[in-house]
């Protein structure tokens, strides 16, 4: 079963099969670059793509069909200087439907507040308790966004300690470097930054919600190839929890992820469904999502 840890196996067989947990595809785009040489960041997407594949981010073990599948898109925005960078990052990461093919969506997110130091061949290094970079720091805080939201998928409340992680990764962060040039970081900039994805992940007003992603995956989607039913209302009860935190923390940013990750899945899956499951869910994301309630109406 996923995430327990095989003594035997290990003991019998060692550790040749094991796999790290996250497996992102990078890429780096450069196209507005002006003077840097656009080879020194193929150097740093293959240093990124190891630093986020390569390193050991829980205690847990995973087979190499379990890792999540990740990827991840810098775009170079500006250069302040041959070694100093501003860029947007796309983040997106699915974990695999049990008993099928196909993958969901758990995570959809664009970070536009990254800047960083670069200089070819520099490693990226990083410690849960000592800032080495701008760079590193928002990788391993999305790395721990990533790995709570799926283990907040297979178990209730499942991905507290890579939520704390992410939030220890903010409070790393030196005060002196903040807002500028190291912007994200803080609550007054923005409410819609990595401090309020964190915040909210943490926040007890937010708790019915992950409790609902649990249900929405484990026992929604994961049940749904035995019985396409009972799974897909299993899926409708979790929008009352969704709609009661829209209540209790209104306009709050793990909403705002939750519609931009599942809004085209929550679609294709209740254009089949009961006339009171497909009422339930268009009322509530209309009103979690009220900039796309148009396309929650064509579910019917």
């Amino acid at each position: 079963m996923k995430k327990l840890f095989i003594l035997l196996f290990i003991t019998c067989f060692g550790l040749s099969s094991q796999a790290q947990e996250l497996n992102f595809n990078v890429r780096i785009n450069t196209q507005k670059l002006q003077t840097v040489d656009p080879k020194v960041f193929e150097t740093l997407e293959q240093t990124i793509r190891e630093f986020l594949n390569s390193q050991k981010w829980t205690n847990d073990i995973y087979d190499p069909e379990e890792r999540i599948n990740c990827n991840l898109v810098l775009t170079l925005q500006e250069e302040s200087s041959p070694t100093s960078f501003k860029a947007d990052l796309a983040i997106q990461a699915s974990r695999p439907i049990y008993n099928s093919d196909s993958e969901t969506p758990i995570f959809n997110h664009l970070d536009r507040d990254l800047f960083f130091n670069y200089q070819q061949f520099d490693p990226l290094i990083y410690s849960k308790t000592a800032f080495n970079g701008n760079l590193s720091s928002v990788l391993a805080f999305y790395a721990y966004i990533v790995l709570g939201l799926d283990y907040d998928s297979f178990s209730p409340l499942g991905g507290e300690e890579f939520f704390q992680l992410a939030q220890d990764a903010i409070n790393n962060i030196p005060s002196s470097s903040t807002p500028s040039p190291f912007s994200g970081w803080t609550p007054s900039e923005s409410n819609r930054n990595r401090y309020w994805l964190a915040e909210n992940l943490l926040s007890p007003r937010v708790k019915p919600f992950r409790l609902a992603m649990y249900q929405y995956h484990r026992q929604g989607l994961d049940n749904m190839a035995e019985n396409v039913d009972q799974g897909r209302a299993t899926l409708a009860t979790t929008f009352d929890d969704i709609e009661k935190v829209n209540q209790a923390y209104p306009n709050c940013m793990i909403l705002q992820v939750f519609n931009a990750t599942k809004a085209s899945e929550i679609i294709e899956i209740f254009k089949i469904a009961s006339l009171d499951e497909q009422n339930k869910v268009i009322r509530v994301m209309s009103r979690v999502d009220p900039s796309n309630a148009s396309k929650y109406r064509r579910i019917k």
